[in-house]
């Protein structure tokens, strides 16, 4: 039985073709229907245009533009990734974007229903409708979300880069410190017979002994130097993955289908900052000059005398126009009528 189902796998629905005779012969298949033919069978049939797929009891109109190769044997998983892949492009949401993990678990548990449904053909039309009522309610939401996605997969596969990048210096790292300490044991060898042919007889083992410690003390001292260079290259690295993490902030609308999104934040336009709160000093009433014709005040504006401890002028003119006319903005009548009326 198990030989039959390989045997049928291996042969072209359309044109009975068999990848026995023909070892180039590929399959590629369409996502409307995952029925699966050769490539010839799809440059013949579909080169013209849109045609009905050639399976029998199929008919579903198909186009060349779609087929693809399948990345898996069995269709069946070949289409539920599909369908994984197509969900997850609108639910992407985030953890951050709800209130409690228990509502994010709940939105988690929704959109596995939503793939089992899609997957099993249980009530499609009403999932797919939910999918795009989401869609639309969220959409500022969704684009976010899958530009963080692949600013994520540019982390991850700058990451990964490094990594190998790291891992390529350090063999060639190793490769030249084992050359360099094969020469250096040659060339303590060769300094070892030199000394040993112009000493004396008994020293022979004494001179071999103290160059074999010179050269373990010179490999100690580079191996010790390679150790922290590579540690410094993790820790520079650690740091620079640290910094390409980032963490969504959450940003909700109202309808969107999935209890406890969090609210959309209202952010506030950052003004110039105000010492005085808003407080202004333009009055109705006047309007104040920047100098008057007074003896004395043009005196002080140009005395040292005055300006060096920081007197300004235009205090003394403002103070003086708001003693003038203080009482411009008050009216007795109005004001003894609202006592009346609050005594009342």
């Amino acid at each position: 039985m198990v030989s039959k189902q390989l045997d049928a796998d291996e042969i072209c629905p359309v044109c009975k073709s068999s990848r026995y005779l023909n070892p180039k012969m590929r399959f590629m298949i369409e996502p409307s229907c995952y029925h699966k033919m050769c490539e010839s069978c799809v440059d013949r049939i579909f080169s013209q245009g849109p045609a009905p797929c050639p399976v029998a009891g199929c008919g579903r109109t198909l186009r060349k533009a779609r087929f693809k190769n399948p990345r898996f044997e069995d269709l069946a998983i070949e289409r539920e990734v599909d369908i994984r892949a197509t969900v997850a492009k609108t639910l992407n949401l985030r953890e951050s974007d709800f209130n409690t993990l228990r509502d994010y678990n709940d939105y988690a548990e929704e959109k596995e229903t939503m793939v089992w449904n899609l997957v099993k053909g249980i009530d499609v039309p009403a999932t797919q409708a939910k999918l795009k009522a989401h869609a639309a309610q969220n959409k500022e939401r969704i684009n976010r979300n899958a530009a963080l996605d692949r600013a994520d997969l540019v982390a991850v596969e700058d990451a990964e880069k490094r990594r190998r990048e790291r891992s390529e210096l350090a063999r060639e790292a190793s490769i030249a410190e084992r050359e360099e300490e094969r020469k250096d044991r040659e060339a303590g060898r060769r300094q070892v017979i030199d000394r040993i042919a112009h000493s004396q007889l008994g020293d022979a083992e004494l001179i071999a002994r103290e160059g074999e410690r010179v050269v373990l003390k010179q490999s100690s001292v580079r191996r010790a130097a390679r150790e922290e260079q590579v540690r410094a290259d993790m820790e520079r690295t650690s740091l620079s993955e640290g910094v390409g993490l980032r963490a969504s902030a959450g940003e909700g609308e109202a309808g969107s289908g999935f209890r406890g999104l969090r609210a959309p934040e209202v952010r506030e336009v950052e003004r110039a900052y105000d010492p005085f709160g808003g407080l202004g000093f333009r009055t109705k009433w006047y309007e104040l000059q920047d100098s008057y014709e007074h003896a004395w005040s043009d005196k002080a504006r140009l005395d040292l005398m005055f300006t060096a401890g920081g007197y300004d002028v235009g205090e003394y003119y403002m103070r003086a126009q708001l003693d003038a006319h203080a009482g411009l903005g008050v009216f007795l009548a109005g004001e003894m009528a609202k006592e009346s009326a609050m005594e009342a």
